[in-house]
């Protein structure tokens, strides 16, 4: 229950930022996919079904405030919750580093899913335009992932909840 809490609470943070300040930035892409690291975080540390559930979670979220298609994200962010699952686990270790990789890594795979999902298969040219602001927002995903995995390291920790591998 404190994990749906406390990533729940984070959930709604993140996505309130990213709907709001991407008005006040210059370009959409200066905008960290906040949601996205929160999956990932999950994935890294918290092994448990009821991650799993928030993950998906987290992606409908992120699908309702969009605005795009419904359940896109709910998979997307599912299927990444399960990649990086399988990434901390063959690799027996969720440091920040990985985190960091799973993170940039996550932003190329949403972006470029919701870009399909998203495309008119006619114009293939329209995919590789695209291709500089997806690099471009998950290197600044991925520069802000070490500031929201220790944000929610302290606030699991404040709740009492036990964390998997968190060796920073």
């Amino acid at each position: 229950m404190r994990l749906i809490g406390v990533f729940s609470l984070a959930t709604i943070i993140a996505l309130a930022l990213q709907t709001t300040v991407t008005r006040l930035l210059p370009f959409d892409m200066l905008m960290p996919n906040l949601a996205l690291i929160l999956a990932v975080n999950l994935g890294l540390r918290y092994h448990r079904a009821a991650a799993a559930l928030m993950a998906f979670g987290i992606g409908y979220a992120t699908d309702t405030f969009s605005g795009g298609q419904l359940g896109l994200n709910a998979l997307l962010f599912t299927l990444v919750f399960i990649l990086t699952y399988g990434l901390a686990r063959s690799l027996f270790s969720s440091t920040s580093v990985i985190g960091v990789i799973a993170v940039f890594a996550a932003v190329i795979f949403i972006d470029l899913g919701n870009a399909l999902a998203a495309a008119d298969w006619a114009r293939s040219e329209s995919l590789g335009l695209a291709m500089p602001s997806i690099l471009i927002q998950a290197a600044i995903t991925a520069l802000c992932a070490p500031s929201v995995f220790a944000t929610m390291a302290g606030a699991s920790r404040l709740v009492g909840l036990r964390q998997r591998g968190s060796r920073e």
